[in-house]
């Protein structure tokens, strides 16, 4: 039996099951990618000479990409309008690191709630300043693994220990969710999963959100596939992944991150064949190359042929890209697949199903 939180209709992003039936939607690329192109330093991440707040936060926060959203917030709308630019039709929030639990090592936890906050309110000014009748734009509060796994032992000679709770994991994901409800997102995306018992703490704390507050947003979920064996890092295939998450109803199911497009069409390809969501598929640009000036192989071109492909073969409803994409990437994908139709798929409404 579904609790009330999953059993109502949207209370935001009504429009997008039925946008996803008309045609194949695109997400935006990758933030971290288009970050590293600005060469930020430690003064930069610290928003100095102009912003005094973390002039003398201990220890070093370069890499912090979260934080940016306070410190050099212009950077970020910047890159989430350039994606816009180039066709997006969903941008994610900057909040992939910004849960409690993964920003103890910056010590900056207590700002967690904050950066989300912002982050949805930068992203939801973006896509209300590109929004016209015909394309509308959507905010994705999005929800990353955090650097610690529920399931899996972070020491070799002890397969019993943990180094983080599910409650801990629940407590940290259900501030990021106010945060990002309170700063406007219009969806929510639990995403690049390795352990599916982190995703159950967020998509539990979603759930429990929704049934104490009436609200009711769509939920993108999206794991990822490590390596050949078609397994996510915590042991499942893609048909046990779906299977221990589809109770959620979510709006689309789909994979991201570690593999290039080429080697992640054969599980794009099962998901398409057993689930009844939405299918998404945001690949990396090809597989990692410390000489590209992406850190990854592909061209737009080569990227969007591949998705393309997915696409042709009526295996997708939503498409972009992940680490090694740029705003090139996506315009070339959101051209590729704009005379493709969407995969069709079979969904009770959220009314019927109450």
């Amino acid at each position: 039996m579904q609790s009330n939180g999953l059993s109502q209709p949207y209370t935001r992003g009504q429009a997008l099951p039925e946008l996803l039936k008309q045609r194949i939607l695109i997400l935006d690329g990758a933030m971290g990618t288009m970050i590293q192109q600005y060469k930020l330093n430690e003064a930069d991440y610290r928003g100095l000479p102009a912003n005094k707040r973390f002039e003398a936060h201990p220890g070093d926060i370069k890499g912090n990409n979260e934080l940016l959203v306070l410190t050099q917030p212009q950077i970020i709308s910047k890159i989430h309008e350039q994606y816009l630019d180039a066709g997006a039709d969903i941008i994610e929030t900057n909040t992939f690191g910004a849960t409690s639990v993964a920003q103890e090592d910056y010590k900056m936890a207590g700002l967690a709630r904050e950066m989300n906050v912002v982050s949805a309110q930068l992203a939801r000014a973006a896509c209300e300043k590109y929004s016209t009748p015909d394309k509308p734009r959507f905010a994705a509060g999005a929800i990353g693994p955090t650097p610690k796994t529920a399931s899996i032992s972070p020491d070799v000679n002890d397969p019993g220990a943990r180094n983080v709770t599910f409650d801990v994991l629940r407590a940290s994901y259900r501030e990021q969710i106010e945060g990002l409800f309170e700063g406007g997102v219009d969806l929510f995306l639990v995403e690049t999963i390795f352990d599916t018992l982190n995703a159950k703490a967020a998509l539990f704390a979603l759930d429990e959100f929704f049934e104490e507050t009436g609200e009711r947003l769509p939920v993108m979920i999206s794991g990822t596939v490590t390596d050949a064996s078609g397994r996510i890092l915590s042991g499942q295939t893609v048909e046990a992944f779906w299977n221990s998450l589809r109770h959620i109803k979510p709006l689309t199911f789909g994979l991201n991150c570690a593999l290039g497009a080429a080697l992640m069409r054969p599980y794009i390809a099962e998901l398409a064949r057993i689930c009844d969501a939405a299918v998404s598929c945001y690949p990396n640009a090809g597989l990692p190359n410390p000489m590209s000036d992406t850190g990854f192989d592909e061209t737009p071109e080569i990227t969007s042929s591949l998705v393309d492909g997915f696409a042709k073969d009526g295996l997708v409803n939503l498409v972009g890209g992940c680490c090694g994409t740029t705003p090139d990437h996506i315009r070339a994908i959101a051209n590729a697949v704009a005379k493709r139709k969407p995969r069709a798929f079979y969904r009770e409404s959220a009314e019927a199903s109450a």
